[in-house]
């Protein structure tokens, strides 16, 4: 399975996809999403949580694809 992060902006209405809590920060700045990278990676995201704050909702899931047969 492929995690993937969800990170909903909302000022603008904007969503992004990435696949690593690094990979946010390559596009987005800590003032952008209204938390730091060390902030976010303590909070447990990779554990399927959710962060919501004033500027944006951030969701860790699994990306689910169809099985080949």
């Amino acid at each position: 399975m492929t995690k993937i992060i969800h990170v909903h902006l909302l000022q603008g209405r904007k969503s992004y996809f990435f696949g690593s809590i690094p990979a946010i920060y390559s596009v987005l700045s800590s003032e952008q999403i209204g938390i730091t990278q060390s902030s976010l990676e303590r909070v447990g995201l990779s554990k399927g949580g959710t962060v919501l704050n004033k500027k944006a909702i951030i969701k860790a899931g699994t990306l689910i694809r169809s099985s080949k047969k």
